[in-house]
């Protein structure tokens, strides 16, 4: 059966008065990718753009071209970032002109991150610029907002149901209570939605489901798999190495914490691309127990944001993404002939290094690669 592939899309990279202030005047994505500095030999940084340059999402040509892009490539449609902080919305700007305007006519959908807003990017995670807080007043208005997007002809859907995805729902407060609020509003505009929640972080299962989401969201890499390989290959493979063992004891005996804890997080956080796909293909399994949508990511390297702390998938590649997504075309099997979406993570995360969108390293190939794939399987 044909999968539907979706592509999550950042809309960063405009500037906004809150960034302004946040930030410095004028920032954008942009601005954290081109300060990224290779971190050790053979390191592929900083991610530079190839054939849609540095970009402003205010432009409704770079849109189109984009959708021209992925539509040509075999992506389904984009699932936009939605940034909704009690009736206050962020980076809302590229997503607006998209629906107002009509164009490009190319399905969407929304993703709801409904994290605090904080300096994580610069490491100063515990310092809140914008808080959620969370009540059933908020549920109700936040649901009436999204209804004339969930009404729009190229808004994705299951079964006749927009189907809608919230990020981190453990911070929720009652999640089963907001569902209900959710399905009661659209059900006044004629609506049924198909509402997910993103399986990773840790929080994957079915006990996540009990609340009343249709479908989970597989969001890659942070998922299952990655912390069993890490588990049972990484950490067998540091326990044995003797050399590793010294260091990081000659460290411990020093008083140098702050190498210690370097070692060790580059050990589990440093990942080679080729060996962590080669590990999924052999150990995979699809939940049988609920619906989950699987997922996978061209690639991973958040140094422009994160610095030293940075998660690193080493030596991404086009050719051993195509294995990983054909993998999935292959291998997953639609519960109904509309519950068919795949997730690519991302079409354009640049600070995060994993995109779709041609860069100045691969060029086309990853848009190459993922056509391949959903044609070929």
């Amino acid at each position: 059966m044909k999968l539907r592939p979706i592509a999550f899309f950042l809309p960063q990279f405009h500037p906004i008065s809150e960034n302004d202030i946040w930030w410095g005047k004028g920032f954008t994505e942009w601005t954290n990718v081109v300060k990224a500095k290779p971190r050790f030999r053979g390191h592929y940084q900083p991610h530079l753009p190839g054939e849609l340059g540095f970009y402003d999402l205010r432009l409704s040509e770079v849109r189109e071209r984009q959708a021209e892009m992925a539509r040509e490539s075999g992506i389904y449609g984009f699932c936009y970032y939605h940034y909704w902080f009690n009736g206050r919305r962020i980076l809302e700007r590229p997503f607006k002109e998209v629906f107002e305007s009509g164009k490009p006519e190319f399905p969407f959908m929304l993703c709801w991150a409904n994290e605090n807003w904080t300096r994580i990017w610069d490491g100063s995670e515990d310092e809140i610029l914008l808080k959620q807080n969370y009540s059933l007043e908020d549920d109700r208005n936040h649901i009436q907002s999204l209804i004339p997007f969930f009404q729009d002809i190229r808004y994705i859907r299951i079964h006749d149901k927009p189907v809608f995805i919230v990020y981190k729902t453990t911070l929720l407060p009652n999640p089963a209570q907001t569902i209900a609020i959710w399905r009661e509003e659209a059900a006044k505009a004629g609506l049924e939605l198909y509402i997910c929640r993103i399986d990773s972080f840790g929080n994957e299962g079915a006990e996540y489901m009990k609340d009343g989401f249709d479908a989970a969201v597989e969001f890659q890499p942070f998922s299952k798999t990655l912390g069993e390989y890490r588990e049972n290959v990484l950490t067998p493979r540091f326990k044995n190495n003797v050399l590793e063992r010294s260091i990081l004891k000659w460290y411990h005996l020093s008083g140098d914490k702050k190498k210690q804890d370097i070692l060790i997080k580059k050990k589990f956080s440093h990942i080679d691309y080729n060996e962590f796909v080669n590990y999924l293909k052999e150990t995979y399994k699809y939940p049988d127990d609920y619906i989950r949508f699987p997922g996978v990511t061209p690639s991973w390297d958040n140094t422009a944001r994160r610095g030293e702390m940075s998660f690193i998938f080493k030596n991404a590649n086009p050719e051993k993404y195509k294995e990983w997504l054909s993998f999935h075309c292959r291998n997953f099997k639609p519960p109904s002939g509309e519950e068919n979406l795949i997730f690519i993570n991302a079409w354009n995360e640049w600070a995060e290094g994993n995109h779709l969108e041609p860069d100045m390293k691969w060029g086309t190939k990853y848009l190459e690669a993922t056509r391949d794939a959903v044609l070929n399987g």
